[in-house]
């Protein structure tokens, strides 16, 4: 054959088509494709599997005590109401301020926040994240790096918490000191103590713990700080309006000993030591009793209405 003879035959064979193998379907493959759509869907089963243990936990509650704390005394002035509602509703308004400037998220995302509020309170302790977490992972596309974020929020939250409940610490000890026995003036330091203690290192160590720029971490510090101080005014003022015998000044006190005790970590019985210590100062046991077992089931019904809602809400979204 002549050269230019071979260089013709291989330059047409360089230009003919390939000629693919016809694909062969191997049923052990194909079983393997539903592992990947798992993968997919992981935040949604998680999400699915959450909302059912809100509503065994919320069942779990309301129809033991709650219910019956509801028909005990229902306070009939509507401030009560109006300072109740936005009260519940502070906790998830201002996460979404928070995650709209960090991720721009709809408006979608209140219901997101909502159920981590409700896992967090009725199921376990930051379960409510772990969803939140899987919620934005299911939207990658508007989040680049959730978890960072959503840590970030988190911890900033509890050293909030741990702040003003030292800031109120100092404030109320001058007041409250005498009417304290001295193993619970000592529980108090100790509890302030430890307080101080989970919270240093991640001061200490903020440049290895935190992933948002620092100028962000202050402003989400700042917001969570006035969401505990929005959230304290609000239980003051709905407990006045529920017993207007007594002064807002009186009421606005006992809700800033109410964030303090419920951050103590060494404290066992946490609502029976503020209802003595708010039976101590303004009397009234019976009445002040039964308000505040009446707000704590106003709660677990707002849960419960919400997760309702929620289920209808997803029922309607995807029928299938």
């Amino acid at each position: 054959m002549k050269h230019s003879d071979y260089r013709a035959s291989s330059s047409y064979a360089a230009a003919a088509p390939a000629v693919e193998p016809p694909l062969i379907s191997v049923p052990e493959l194909d079983s393997l494709q539903p592992i990947e759509t798992i993968k997919r869907r992981w935040p949604r089963i998680l999400g699915a599997a959450l909302s059912l243990a809100m509503i065994v936990g919320l069942g779990f509650e309301l129809f033991g005590e709650g219910l019956a704390a509801l028909q005990q005394a229902v306070p009939t002035h509507p401030g009560f109401y109006i300072a109740f509602l936005i009260l519940y509703m502070s906790p998830p308004t201002f996460d979404y301020v928070i995650f709209r400037r960090l991720w721009g998220i709809p408006l979608e995302g209140m219901m997101a926040l909502h159920k981590k509020r409700i896992a967090n309170e009725v199921v376990i302790g930051y379960s409510g994240e772990a969803y939140f977490y899987a919620w934005a992972r299911a939207r990658m596309k508007m989040v680049a790096a959730p978890f960072g974020a959503v840590k970030d929020v988190t911890i900033l939250s509890a050293i909030a918490g741990n702040g003003i409940t030292l800031l109120m610490i100092g404030l109320a000890l001058p007041f409250g000191a005498t009417l304290l026995t001295e193993n619970q003036f000592e529980t108090l330091l100790g509890s302030a103590a430890v307080i101080v203690a989970t919270s240093l290192p991640f001061l200490l160590f903020s440049r290895r713990v935190f992933s948002l720029p620092r100028p962000t971490l202050w402003w989400v510090f700042g917001v969570h700080c006035l969401r505990l101080l929005v959230g304290s005014t609000m239980i003051g003022l709905a407990w006045h309006f529920a017993m207007p015998d007594v002064s807002v000044g009186m009421w606005l006190f006992l809700a800033a000993g109410r964030l303090l005790v419920s951050r103590l970590p060494l404290v066992p019985n946490k609502d029976l030591l503020f209802a003595n210590f708010a039976i101590i100062l303004i009397g009234q046991g019976e009445a002040l009793s039964e308000l505040i077992a009446v707000t704590a089931a106003m709660v677990l019904l707002l849960h419960g209405v919400l997760i309702g809602l929620f289920g209808i809400h997803a029922l309607i979204r995807n029928p299938r």
